[in-house]
């Protein structure tokens, strides 16, 4: 309700020339009268019209005015309505104190004072009006209240929706202050780099992660400041000491009081393109060395047979024909180099024959220089001349690495075994070739055992890509081959064996009284006592 709206005044009396006369005297008030002659019309005007004042006739014929208060405050609606009593006779303290129990809240005798009257009406007129904008102001704040409640909660909501959403994100996400304290830690930063949230939270971010930062981080702060943005890579440590590299997006907040930091290990993805890199730079070595040495082979045979026909000449004599056929034996050697170049390079796009034995001479004769500069001794048994159908290429990459892996693994000396025998797949019920590369070297450590044949995983810190063994597994399995390690430690030594199993084409007999294939590979490691693990 308004200031200036007007409000009801409801007069009842069964005398129209006493309403008449009221509604004279209230008329200076500027308020809607409404009049009543009976009790029955008073109580339809009351349910249908908010009413401020009734100003009600003591005595009516049909139903006096306490009764008719008593009907009125009944109701809930009206328990608060003012009711003024007119009476044109005297009232006794007992009658006004019954008027008072009905509702009354006061009593004008007639004659009636019109200015007492009007004096009267308006203070209870001014009262209804203020109690109704009091209520219009309440059901006004109750109403904000509710609809700022409501925002509230659909915040409050929108907020545990986002807070869930970071917690399910992978990526590392995080909030610092500008002195660097981590204020936020999600589930993911716990995955990347091992620490709970409660035990970082508060404590300066680079600190803990060790962070290096590849420009200084005044200049990523002064870029903060600037643009509200950075990103770029960040190589940070884990809680297990291990080194990672993340892309990481630096965000100012609006208020400018806190950055939201959010981390992406990369560090794979980088390996495996440093891998790719070496990979075709390897290639590319391959075929430059093909193609050096095929160029190599047309005057390399001119010589020979230049060499040929010098030495078969009658003017020579002992000690110079002795030289000539010192230089026949050099070319035919280096004219060995250039052939075998070749067919390491040279890839057959059907599988063919691969002789093991020869395959395995033609790796060792290249590492020849470095086994003896290496001082590492090399022991050979081949207990038969397999012949395997597939690519010699593939398999020359697999011994290459599985024979250099085993000379890294001796850098102060040592003793290379290369065994090959016709073995059984037992599990598998089926004959094949067994090739065993044993050195006595460093060894391999239980935690790494497991983890051998894994990409990106070496130990050799940063100078294997971790990739040779785990393609020289996927080439031996292509060729539905297996390829184990063991390493056996003693108090005085360590020995460390990798197998490879190729099964051979259309063998399919088991021959009785072969003896276990495990039991001879153990054999071949190592005459004492031992323990040992398995990686598979």
């Amino acid at each position: 309700m308004k200031a200036d709206e007007k409000v009801n005044i409801l007069m009842v009396d069964d005398q129209a020339a006493k309403l008449l006369s009221y509604e004279v005297i209230l008329a200076e008030l500027g308020e809607n009268l409404i009049k009543a002659t009976t009790a029955t019309e008073a109580l339809s005007v009351l349910l249908k019209t908010d009413v401020a004042v009734v100003l009600m006739d003591v005595s009516m014929p049909d139903l006096d005015g306490f009764e008719l208060a008593d009907v009125i405050r009944q109701h809930p609606r009206f328990q608060k309505t003012a009711i003024i009593f007119i009476s044109g006779v005297h009232l006794t303290d007992s009658d006004k104190i019954q008027g008072y129990r009905s509702g009354a809240v006061d009593y004008i005798s007639v004659p009636v004072v019109p200015e007492v009257l009007r004096a009267k009406i308006s203070i209870f007129v001014d009262l209804h009006r203020k109690s109704r904008q009091l209520e219009m102001l309440n059901n006004d704040l109750e109403h904000r209240v509710a609809e700022r409640t409501e925002e509230l909660r659909q915040r409050e909501e929108q907020f545990r929706t986002r807070a869930d959403l970071l917690e399910l994100a992978t990526e590392a996400i995080m909030v610092r202050d500008l002195g660097g304290a981590i204020q936020f830690w999600n589930t993911g930063a716990e995955n990347l780099y091992g620490w709970r949230r409660e035990e970082v939270v508060g404590r300066e971010m680079h600190a803990v992660l060790q962070t290096v930062f590849p420009v200084s981080r005044e200049e990523i702060e002064t870029a903060l400041q600037e643009h509200r943005t950075w990103h770029g890579n960040l190589m940070q440590r884990t809680r297990d000491g291990g080194e990672i590299v993340v892309a990481c997006r630096k965000t100012l907040n609006h208020e400018g009081n806190a950055i939201l930091e959010v981390s992406r290990d990369i560090t794979a993805q980088l390996q495996a393109e440093e891998a790719l890199r070496e990979t075709e730079k390897l290639a590319a070595m391959g075929r430059v060395a093909g193609i050096i040495a095929h160029e190599i082979n047309n005057p390399l045979a001119a010589i020979t047979n230049t060499l040929y026909l010098v030495r078969n000449h009658p003017s020579l004599d002992d000690t110079a024909r002795h030289f000539a056929d010192v230089a026949e034996q050099e070319l035919q050697r280096v004219s060995h180099i250039t052939r075998q170049t070749l067919s390491f390079y040279r890839e057959s796009k059907q599988p063919i024959s691969v002789n093991i034995n020869e395959l395995l001479n033609d790796v060792l004769e290249l590492q020849e220089r470095v086994l003896h500069s290496s001082h590492i001794q090399v022991e050979r048994k081949y207990a038969a001349t397999p012949v395997v159908p597939g690519f010699p290429v593939e398999l020359r990459q697999v011994f290459l690495n599985l024979i250099g892996n085993a000379m890294q693994a001796m850098p102060g000396g040592g003793k290379l075994r290369v065994f090959v025998r016709e073995a059984t797949d037992w599990g598998r019920q089926r004959r094949g070739m067994a090739i065993s590369i044993l050195d006595t070297g460093v060894g391999i450590r239980p935690e790494d055992a497991r983890r051998l044949f894994q990409p990106f995983f070496s130990t050799k810190s940063t100078k294997g890509t971790g990739l040779g063994l785990w393609i020289s597994k996927g080439i031996v399995q292509k060729y539905d081959g297996s390829l184990t390690c063991r390493s056996f430690r003693t108090q005085s030594r360590c020995s460390t064996c990798f197998r490879v199993f190729l099964p051979i084409a259309g063998a399919s007999g088991i021959t009785a009284g072969l003896a276990s294939d495990s039991q001879k590979q153990d054999q071949e490691v190592s005459h004492v006592n031992h323990r040992a693990w398995q990686a598979v």
